[in-house]
């Protein structure tokens, strides 16, 4: 019982934390993506945004409870699935590690600073400086 009123009450705070995520741009970039755009982008599948550039993706450091709760709906993967994807995709030179940042403030600054990257904050967070390309 005691588990079971735990896993209710993680999945709770898992939802609150993830109620306004957006997906952010540069704002000299790309215009919108779609919801497959951005889970092909955040698990390496796809490489490219709509304007050919390649995309740079700007993550939040692992095990941070917006990584976890921006994958659980964006890709559905787990932390230990996501590490394991990168690294085989950066082993075999198949993609560039995504940039690791420590918070939202962090994301927002390095995708104000780089055309082709892309990342992902809590809506609340969302500065002229970059522009949403995805809502969830």
């Amino acid at each position: 019982m005691k588990s079971l009123l735990i896993a209710i009450t993680v999945a709770v705070f898992s939802f609150n934390a993830f109620a306004g995520m957006v997906v952010i741009g540069n704002r000299v970039g790309v215009d919108s993506l779609s919801k497959s755009d951005v889970k092909k982008l955040f698990m390496g599948k796809k490489s490219k945004l709509s304007n050919g550039t390649r995309a740079q993706i700007v993550e939040l450091v692992d095990g941070s409870e917006g990584r976890l709760a921006f994958h659980e709906v964006a890709t559905g993967r787990s932390e230990s699935q996501l590490q394991s994807t990168w690294s085989r995709l950066v082993f075999t030179g198949k993609a560039e590690a995504p940039i690791q940042v420590a918070d939202y403030s962090a994301a927002i600054m390095t995708v104000a600073s780089k055309t082709n990257a892309i990342g992902y904050v809590d809506e609340s967070f969302v500065t002229g400086d970059v522009k949403i390309l995805f809502k969830y």
